[in-house]
Formats: C-alpha cells, structure tokens, sequence
C-alpha cells in the first residue's frame, strides 16, 4: 500500500481506536480517518466492567484465549498468535496505563477507571493524526477503481467497525457489497425467573455450580449470583454465550436445572453428608451445612426439600436424605424471559466468518474493505474476552495487508 493512501475507519469504539492507531504504527505517511456516527466516542470502553474497563484476561496462552469464544473461536486462535493478550498488557503498559489481574484472570486498569483507557487511545490517535470525524454516519460505500467513495469522498482502503447490531437491517450496507451476514441475536443476558420465592435472596452469590439447559447439551459450572428478577453470575452467562441461537429460538422460556454443590456424583454427594453426620447429628439441619453454600441459601433450599429448618440432622431419614439430595443436584427452576447484562450489549451474528482471510482482515468479497470487531460474527464470554477480539482484529486489520 502506498504510504500516502487515505484510510477510513467506520466506527468510533475499541476496534475503531486499535484500527486506526495499527494503520498509523504500519503505515505512519497515511491519512487515517474515523467516522462516528453518534457524538460518543468510545461508549463500551466507558460503561465496561461497571465504568473500570475490563481490558483483557489473564489467558496467555493463545489455544487457551480462543476457547472463551462461542463463535470466532477457531479463527481467532491464529490472529491471536500474532496479537493476543500478553500484547495487549504489553502495548498499554508502554503508554503508561499499566493493567491489574484479578482472581477470576479479569484485567483492569490500576486506576481503576475507564476513562484511563479511553484518555490513551484519545492521546495515541490525537499524536498519531488520526482525524475524527463525529456524528458522521457512512451511508454509502461504493467500490471506485481500486479505492471507495464513501459518500462521494474517495479512500484507498476502508476499515469496518461499525460493532454489532441488534437489528439485521444494520448490515445491509454490506450485504449489498455482496457480504453474507448471519442475523444479530443477543447474547450475555441474564435469566428472568419470575415469582420465584429464590429472587427474595437477591444478592447471594452460590460459589460453584453446574447449570443446565433442560432437553439441551448445554452446561456450564461456576458462580450463579441470585437477582431480583432471576439469575445471573459466571455460569449463566457462558450458558447464554454458548446457548445464543438455541435459547433465542425457543424464545427464552425454558426450564434449567441447578446442581447447587457442583459435585455431580450423587455417591460422592452422600459420602460428603456420611463423613459430616458424627459431628452434625444433634445439631439442626439450619446450624449444620456439610457443603459451602451460603446460610440463608441452605435453609431455602432445606426448605424447598419440604423440611423444617429447625430438625435434627439425626431424624433425617434416608428417604429425606435422597429428597435434600435430588434438591442439591437437580433443582428446576421455569425461565421466561432474559435481561441484558448490564449495559453491555454484545451479539451473535455478523458478517459471516469465511467471508474474511483473517491473517489480515481483509474481505475476501470486496479487497481493499477490512473488518475489525463485532461486526464479524465473534463473540466471547464475560471477562474482557470481547474487547481482546477487538484489540487484535483492529491490529491486523490496521496492517492493511
């Protein structure tokens, strides 16, 4: 590519940012334009991780980072081992915003604030000479001998990262360029289960569970967190990641069922109760747990198992004993409905994967057109794993090779 080339990026976020700061880095004589359509720049960047900014993971090894990706997965493991997360920590850190790691492999800036984040990719692209152009909506790209008018102004190269769409009308513009896109459902959401006497201990977090979708092979295992209008925490929202299409096509109402202790022998579970009973017996069943689970949340379920908290452990007959048992493991709980994640909306759908030569980015529909972030049919589970999809298409994509 000739130095000089003038290059738009279409979309002000993360993968917008990386994009047009890569092409400055690659490619320092070009002429690198971002056009946003609304008067807010990087709007994610600001809202994520509850206003800190979860940057990345902690997941440096790149057949392991991809594997937190229900879809992009395979594709994303080779980009990754060009940019992966170690980069990322890396090329931060360089610009004096240096990450933190927290136990559940999550990074966020020291500070502790987005708007650290947001502050360098503005200072990076203001010292590169990226221009930016805001409330400029792209209406039209038309290939032009080699380049693209984009509304009538001519670019040699262009760089989509529009984000996704709720809405399959978002991506016509591309698919009149001949591009292929799978429709835009929700994914990351969390499960509304309404007049459920459980959402009364909103707030309580159950440390390691196994979560299934009824009549699916979908599962997942680790912290649910109670809400007032149902479920959320870890495991259900990688059950909404992985279970995007599925869940949306029986119209989010659905039945889960919990295994509460995430031990799933039920022997193991009896020999837990066995080797606690000498020391419990005459204790009462609300006073005496044998598995970490939160008071309050044990007594629901002793409760749920038709008992009275206020028993002895020792008049617990084997009948019951199974009855509190079938609870722990195979507690059924009515979904209807879903609730997003916070503010953050991530989608599955986009430009089709095989529409794009993902060494670097380019379509291989229209050359000269690259894609970066969610605007491709990627999406990651919860813990910084979409913005790292974003940092590293928007790098390759910037190589404008």
């Amino acid at each position: 590519m000739e130095d000089e080339a003038r290059v738009a990026i279409i979309g002000g976020g993360a993968a917008g940012f990386f994009a047009a700061l890569s092409v400055a880095q690659h490619h320092p004589s070009a002429r690198v334009v971002i056009f946003e359509k609304t008067s807010k720049l990087l709007a994610k960047v600001k809202i994520s991780g509850g206003g800190r900014c979860n940057v990345t993971n902690a997941c440096f090894t790149p057949s392991a980072l991809a594997k937190n990706y229900p879809r992009g997965g395979k594709q994303l493991k080779k980009a990754f081992s060009v940019f992966e997360a170690k980069d990322t920590v890396e090329w931060f850190t360089s610009k004096g915003v240096p990450l933190k790691t927290e136990v559940d492999g999550r990074m966020f800036p020291v500070t502790n604030s987005s708007q650290s984040i947001i502050d360098c990719l503005m200072q990076e692209a203001h010292e590169s000479g990226v221009e930016i152009k805001m409330k400029s909506p792209i209406r039209s790209i038309v290939p032009d001998g080699g380049g693209f008018l984009l509304d009538s102004i001519r670019f040699d190269k262009v760089i989509v990262a529009t984000g996704g769409s709720p809405k399959a009308e978002g991506f016509d513009w591309l698919t009149q360029l001949g591009h292929t896109a799978n429709t835009p459902v929700p994914s990351l959401f969390t499960f509304n289960i309404p007049k459920e006497p459980v959402t009364s201990l909103m707030g309580l977090v159950v440390k390691d569970a196994i979560v299934r979708i009824q009549g699916t092979k979908l599962a997942h295992q680790g912290p649910v967190l109670i809400t007032h209008w149902g479920m959320s925490g870890p495991a259900v929202l990688k059950l909404s990641a992985w279970g995007a299409r599925e869940l949306q096509k029986q119209g989010y109402a659905f039945n889960i069922q919990i295994n509460w202790i995430g031990v799933a022998d039920e022997s193991q579970v009896l020999t837990i109760i066995d080797e606690a009973l000498p020391g419990i017996r005459k204790k009462k069943m609300a006073n005496a747990c044998p598995f970490d689970l939160p008071k309050n949340f044990w007594i629901y379920l002793i409760e749920k198992s038709g008992f009275n908290p206020d028993s002895m452990w020792l008049e617990l007959g084997k009948k019951s004993r199974n009855k509190l048992i079938n609870t722990l493991l195979n507690d059924i709980y009515e979904v209807k409905g879903k609730t997003t994640f916070k503010e953050e909306f991530v989608t599955c759908g986009g430009v089709i994967l095989s529409d794009v030569d993902f060494p670097t980015m380019q379509s291989r529909v229209t050359p000269g057109l690259y894609f970066a972030g969610e605007v491709l049919d990627i999406d990651g589970i919860t813990g910084g794993f979409n913005f790292q999809a974003a940092w590293t298409t928007g790098f390759l994509a910037g190589q404008l090779r």
